[in-house]
């Protein structure tokens, strides 16, 4: 019995662990345990991400709103979205989640071209009745465990995960598309500030963007600006800035119609090294790989 357990636990990461990016093929899940202190700052990937609220409360900006997650909520980021976690004050320090990053290209093959089993992410929150978050968490857990009792058939962990993936994105999608499943309304705060900012620079992506400008679209003085955005978002102006060029180069190059130099002139940065630099930080390679890959 001694053994079971210890073969039996689930995958775990460090909670104070910074790292955005995969490192396995496909999808990776992991159990987090005490404050999101390694997702702190604004951040975004390319792949899909799920965190499933074990114990605890947190709260999580996603773009420009605010969602306060409690025990059993489901948190649903897209490809290339801006967010970053809070850790409530005052509450146990055992707080735990269940987080899932999977790939689109892991996602489209489970479907087989059937149906559309990322439109879940259309919506970031969702709170299900008790049955079926009960449902979705033993799906979580079995793709979780690190490993399988008296299973030793040649690839029986990768069909048995894929097959749990499947069952899971497909009970989600149909949740998902229920309207009473939605968050509700007073667990949610909109911050028009970084609403406004981000539909600017969206605006002015090829152009020289300036804090004072920023400043000015939302009528308050520069210093007092940088001081708000840096503590709701975790981000100065100018970062954010970055990283909002990076995500529209991203997606230009991943629809393969431009040329690298085209999309780092027509997404404002001042020259290719600058570019190279930033993208290569973010995604782990070189945009022209990464155009090419897609």
């Amino acid at each position: 019995m001694k053994e079971q357990t210890k073969r039996n636990r689930l995958r775990r990461m460090d909670a104070a662990d910074e790292r955005q990016f995969m490192i396995d093929e496909g999808y990776e899940i992991y159990e987090k345990e005490g404050p999101p202190l390694g997702a702190l700052s604004l951040h975004y990937h390319n792949f899909y991400e799920i965190v499933y609220v074990l114990e605890g409360e947190y709260s999580a900006l996603i773009e420009d709103q605010t969602y306060h997650l409690k025990k059993g909520d489901f948190l649903l980021i897209d490809c290339n979205i801006m967010h970053r976690y809070h850790y409530v004050e005052g509450k146990p320090e055992n707080s735990k989640r269940i987080l899932l990053w999977i790939t689109k290209q892991m996602l489209e093959g489970l479907s087989d071209g059937g149906v559309d089993l990322s439109a879940c992410f259309r919506k970031n929150a969702y709170h299900f009745p008790i049955y079926y978050e009960e449902m979705l968490r033993g799906f979580l857990f079995k793709l979780a465990m690190s490993e399988i009792i008296d299973m030793e058939l040649p690839g029986a962990r990768k069909a048995l995960d894929k097959g749990y993936l499947t069952l899971f994105f497909v009970y989600l999608n149909a949740l998902c598309g229920r309207r009473e499943y939605f968050f509700a309304a007073e667990n949610m705060v909109d911050h028009p500030m970084v609403e406004t900012v981000s539909a600017y620079v969206e605006e002015h992506m090829g152009e020289t963007i300036r804090v004072e400008t920023l400043a000015e679209q939302v009528h308050m003085s520069k210093y007092h600006f940088l001081r708000k955005f840096k503590e709701l978002t975790g981000m100065t102006a100018h970062s954010f800035v970055i990283n909002k060029r990076l995500i529209k180069a991203c997606e230009a190059l991943k629809e393969g119609e431009k040329s690298v130099t085209e999309v780092y002139q027509e997404t404002g940065f001042s020259d290719y090294s600058a570019f190279l630099r930033a993208f290569h930080r973010v995604y782990g390679v070189a945009p022209s790989k990464y155009r090419d890959y897609f």
